[in-house]
């Protein structure tokens, strides 16, 4: 008998914990700062937070919850001197969770002093914490989370001591619920300042009465007071019509006024902002009431009945208060609350753009540093060194940096405005700054600078260049003077010589130029030595006579100086005429390599007339990169194209258009973007290319709009299998070779059928010589692509194309950005994250779109020929050719899997 009620309450006790572990399912409950796991009294499981972080101290602390003393863990940070994060994991990414955080001080570090700093959620700041020496502080807020982790900060305040915390949750909330106050966006959160069980007075109902542990504190303490019964539900009482699911405990109470009309209550918000409001109401009572409810005076509901075993809730969102008074004015019966529940409405920040924070990253990186950027550089408050204007990084100041170069990644900083690298020790070509078009005030002095390059002249808003105590040599560019905007340029202590372009000398712009050679605006000579590009040209010394006694000496003067004159003009008039010849000379290369262009494969010639009329005054960006941008436009005959405005400017510039016109004119292959026809005017170097109504690869992929789920597994084959094709190309068919230098995503365009074309040679390299094994050149490319043996060498070959195709591939598999800024640190990078996996043959960070519609050995081939691809190791890596074939076996063998199932494409 004995053995036999031991195994009755065994089986009872195992059940028990079973429902209290499953009604658990997505609870997190972080001790912060203890050291053991525990169960506490209402059997919810806790663990500590040191999975989640490695920073801070740890004390255990006695204080009064409520009316029992209490002994709890804190971790405290002492050394923080920004920001302190734990990134949570999600299991539920659709639903909305609640995120509630413990604050507790009670004099453990002796200071006696309690401290205050702010809490943030993602990008949002969400609270300021001013601790009480006794007290503890809660903070919960409704989190709409549309990533897999949640990022919670401590972020410290000027003289506010070290943020601590004591205990951090989760909690999944019901399917739905709150949806009105978020607005169903991923852009609002909610705060929450009060949850009220009405008419009920002895302490707060939690878990596991409510199974989502929301803490429904006791009706008390909101003026006036009123006492209040408690009733038991009736039977086939039903609550399910009300998305928040309140928990019965809480509905079966309820302040009722039997003996007056109306019911008041005032809280107070402190804070001026949005709130959102939801009042519960049960019917419990024998009677149906009828009533009106106010807020701040202004009628929010009128004529609302509580009908009997009905539950029912009603939902405001009221703008702009920053006091809160809700009264319910009785009409038939009484007045009757049962719950309520006030949130303030936050607004979350939008993020920046992945392609900057991993630019941003890059460079720090490339510094050696640990610059403590990490998650968004904007929001919820800026990184060290950068600054923002919403979610778009203006600024960038490294001054005292070790740079040496700047790397073709600053060239994705798109939104700067000012860019400050004084004295970071960079040698060299300026250079990577022509996408810089929003560029204001740009700051490249004391560093050991020896060229102007190419990339100043385009850089439009340009406000002021200093570039004083470089090692800049020659003249000054012509182009700088077709800066409009530029009123300061300082080029002193530098080693130019020569005549200051004229354009420059204009009233809005302040020019310094001392501590050079010989620099200045006119053709006067310098120490004895001609500043003219032409020093044969000597200019004429006239003596000025102020006697007017005529003597043989004035007369001798007059004659030296009617010769000198005579001369001067004789002199200026053979100018004249070389120049004349000159200019005919050059307008007749000019004509010659227009016409030689025109001959290259049948292109078209554009004038930049045409180009505007097609482009309706260059007026629909659809592209935009270190190059340019590029326009949708529409040919006289109806023909849609994308029109590509290079910036380059300089003669360096205008040769590099030529040899890419030419290049691109001799290429024709069904998977490469083909080149309809260019304008080569003045100052205007465009190219004209077919347009591909079905985007980028990346849209698909990761767009706003994002169409990824259209993309089965066999279509991501066949994209593949096409753009490797057009790769193999650029590398085995064309004459001479070319690579590439910036295969991503993004450069893989789509038809209307989705075959796939590679576009975009602007940064290609031509391979001269046959047998060339690399090509030394400046490192160019997309933050995530770049092949590392490149990047540390110089060394461009085939291989360097393979790497970044290997992220591509890894990008179809995965589904998932090179660069990511959600999930563990490990994760961020894909080449790394993603290697082990399919080296070992696991396929679980497949791309959950495709999951079970795959054949494993499809999947498996184009896996590991993308992990080939990827090896550090150039040599390790296969050829493209290796790779099509691959692919092209993955495909047919998935085509097999799709007819054999009775699939389609």
């Amino acid at each position: 008998m004995a053995l036999k009620c031991f195994w009755v309450g065994f089986i009872l006790f195992c059940g028990f914990w079973l429902v209290a572990l499953c009604d658990q399912d997505g609870f997190m409950s972080l001790s912060c700062g203890g050291t053991a796991n525990f169960v506490d009294s209402s059997n919810i499981s806790w663990t500590s937070d040191r999975e989640y972080i490695n920073t801070g101290n740890t004390t255990t602390i006695d204080y009064i919850d409520g009316t029992s003393s209490t002994r709890a863990a804190v971790r405290f940070f002492p050394d923080s001197q920004g920001r302190t994060c734990y990134r949570l994991p999600v299991k539920n990414v659709s639903s909305l969770v609640l995120v509630r955080a413990k604050f507790l001080y009670k004099n453990y570090d002796g200071l006696n002093k309690p401290p205050s700093f702010s809490v943030s959620l993602g990008t949002a700041v969400t609270s300021a914490i001013i601790l009480a020496s006794d007290d503890p502080r809660i903070e919960e807020f409704v989190w709409p989370t549309i990533k897999d982790t949640i990022l919670f900060c401590l972020h410290r305040v000027p003289d506010g001591g070290s943020p601590v915390i004591s205990s951090l949750e989760i909690r999944p909330l019901p399917q739905g619920a709150y949806r009105n106050g978020t607005g169903d966006s991923p852009n609002k959160l909610l705060r929450k300042r009060y949850r009220i069980n009405s008419g009920y007075t002895n302490g707060s109902i939690r878990y596991p009465s409510d199974p989502y542990d929301r803490i429904w504190d006791a009706d008390e303490d909101y003026a006036p007071f009123h006492v209040s019964t408690g009733f038991n539900l009736l039977v086939g009482f039903s609550s399910s019509s009300i998305q928040e699911s309140p928990p019965a405990a809480v509905l079966q109470t309820a302040r009722v006024l039997a003996r007056r009309d109306v019911m008041t209550y005032n809280f107070p918000v402190d804070t001026l902002a949005d709130y959102y409001i939801v009042l519960y109401f049960a019917g419990i009572l024998p009677v149906s009431p009828t009533f009106e409810v106010l807020i701040n005076g202004d009628i929010a509901a009128s004529n609302y009945t509580v009908r009997s075993s009905e539950a029912g809730a009603l939902y405001f969102t009221w703008k702009g208060i920053k006091s809160l008074n809700i009264t319910i004015k009785s009409i038939k019966f009484y007045p009757q609350v049962n719950a309520l529940e006030v949130y303030e409405i936050l607004d979350i920040p939008p993020e920046t753009s992945s392609t900057t924070v991993s630019a941003l990253q890059v460079i720090e990186q490339s510094t050696g540093l640990d610059l403590g950027w990490q998650d968004d550089p904007c929001s919820p408050k800026s990184w060290d060194h950068v600054g923002c204007e919403g979610n778009l990084v203006t600024s960038l100041e490294l001054s005292g940096i070790n740079l040496r170069s700047i790397s073709p990644t600053f060239g994705d900083l798109l939104d700067l405005k000012t860019l400050d690298l004084h004295n970071t020790s960079l040698t060299g070509e300026i250079q990577n700054l022509d996408s810089l078009q929003h560029l204001e005030k740009l700051n490249l002095s004391f560093n050991r600078l020896t060229s102007f390059g190419s990339s100043l002249g385009n850089l439009d808003s340009l406000q002021v260049l200093d570039l004083q105590n470089n090692s800049l040599q020659g003249t000054l560019p012509d182009g700088l003077g077709d800066l409009e905007n530029l009123h300061l340029l300082n080029v002193e202590n530098n080693k130019l010589e020569g005549t200051i372009p004229q354009s420059l000398n204009r009233d809005s712009l302040e020019v310094r130029t001392s501590g050079n050679l010989c620099l200045s605006f006119s053709t006067m000579t310098c120490n004895g030595v001609s500043s003219s590009s032409n020093p044969s040209i000597q200019t004429p010394q006239v003596t000025v006579v102020t006697n007017k006694k005529h003597s043989k000496s004035n007369h001798i003067a007059i004659i030296l100086g009617a010769t000198g004159g005579a001369l001067f003009v004789l002199l200026l008039v053979s100018l004249a005429v070389f120049l004349y010849v000159r200019r005919r000379a050059t307008d007749q290369v000019s004509y010659t390599t227009t016409t030689d262009m025109r001959n290259w494969n049948a292109a078209r010639v554009f004038s930049h007339k045409e180009i505007k009329a097609a482009t309706n005054n260059l007026k629909e960006v659809i592209g935009r990169g270190s190059f340019g941008s590029v326009y949708l436009g529409k040919l006289s005959d109806g023909k849609q194209v994308a029109v590509k405005v290079r910036f380059d400017r300089t003669q360096l510039g205008a040769d590099s258009f030529i040899n890419e016109v030419h290049l691109l004119s001799q290429i024709r292959h069904q998977n490469l973007v083909c080149l309809e026809g260019f304008c080569y005017e003045a100052k205007q170097q465009i190219l004209v290319y077919e347009y591909l109504p079905g985007g980028s690869l990346a849209d698909h992929l990761y767009g706003s709009n994002s169409k990824k789920f259209s993309l089965s597994w066999v279509r991501r084959l066949k994209i593949a299998v096409d753009a490797a094709k057009g790769l193999d190309y650029l590398h085995n068919g064309s004459e001479p070779r070319i690579i590439h230098r910036d295969v991503k995503c993004s450069n893989i365009l789509l038809d209307k059928d989705m075959n796939a074309k590679v576009c975009d040679f602007g940064l290609s390299k031509q391979v001269i010589q046959a047998d060339a094994t690399h090509v030394t050149t400046v490192v160019k490319g997309t933050a995530g692509y770049l092949d590392p043996e490149y990047y540390s060498t110089q060394q461009l070959t085939e291989k360097s194309d393979v790497y970044s195709f290997g992220v591509v591939l890894l990008e179809l598999i995965c589904g998932r950005e090179p660069l990511s800024h959600s999930g563990t640190p490990d994760s961020f990078n894909l080449v790394l994250w993603a290697k082990p996996y399919f080296q070992a043959g696991e396929f679980e960070i497949v791309d959950d779109s495709l999951k079970g519609s795959f054949d494993v050995e499809s999947m498996k081939k184009a896996a590991l020929i993308a992990v080939r691809s990827v090896e550090r190791d150039a040599s390790l890596r296969p050829t493209i050719a290796e790779i099509l074939a691959e692919l092209k076996e993955a495909y047919s063998i998935q085509l097999s899997y799709l007819a054999a199932h009775g699939h389609t494409s």
